[in-house]
């Protein structure tokens, strides 16, 4: 049948798991998930997959060993085109509606290191510069973790010094659960965004590349 959308039974789930961060709650509607949240959301990256490339789906099940917040589930559905490892395209859907964008989410010292080699040369960091302010004009939030203060052998007066500052970098724009939300519609947006955010992406598998360090 193909991707019609997302039923309000996805927004229903979520916002009951954000009550009720329980396994007990999660199995007692685990038909919503399966029904209302994954599949909906494998038909949506399965018919971009033409265009972006294949997506997987995150599990749902939250990594608590080392985080102080043990509640056992995720509160959103997430989808990832992995172009290079950390680089490429996100959907998510949850309460809130539904969040796409492209960049790059991985900060591994020898990617962050490439990347402020190229953001301080003229030639690679002035066309990030017009990207980036491209996307901002355009109404997309630019994201991504940043230090405070300066990196370390850069000064405050570098003319692209807010972008060395990062050490992920990606853009993207959420939308409320509107009524379009329930349609087909919801491909046209993703796909307008993920081309929107594609010279950011583009541009950080150029310069930035995978981790090549040895995983840990």
């Amino acid at each position: 049948m193909g991707f019609t959308g997302f039923p309000d039974e996805a927004f229903i789930f979520y916002e009951g798991l954000e009550a009720d961060n329980s396994k007990t709650y999660f199995t007692r509607n685990k038909h919503l998930y399966e029904d209302a949240v994954r599949a909906p959301m494998t038909e949506l990256t399965d018919e971009l997959a033409a265009e972006f490339g294949p997506a997987q789906l995150f599990r749902p099940y939250r990594d608590v060993r080392f985080s102080k917040d043990k509640t056992p589930y995720k509160t959103h559905q997430g989808a990832f085109v992995d172009l290079m490892p950390g680089i490429g395209f996100y959907v998510e859907i949850s309460a809130a509606g539904l969040y796409a964008a492209g960049g790059r989410y991985t900060q591994a010292p020898d990617q962050v290191a490439r990347y402020r080699a190229a953001v301080d040369e003229d030639l690679t960091g002035k066309p990030l510069e017009s990207i980036v302010a491209k996307l901002a004009d355009a109404g997309y939030t630019i994201g991504g973790e940043c230090l405070k203060t300066k990196p370390r052998g850069f000064g405050e007066d570098h003319p692209r010094i807010e972008l060395l500052r990062h050490k992920s970098l990606f853009a993207g724009v959420r939308h409320e659960p509107e009524p379009w939300v329930h349609t087909a519609e919801v491909r046209e947006r993703v796909e307008r965004v993920w081309r929107d955010c594609a010279a950011l992406v583009e541009w950080q598998c150029a310069h930035v590349r995978g981790s090549e360090l040895p995983r840990r």
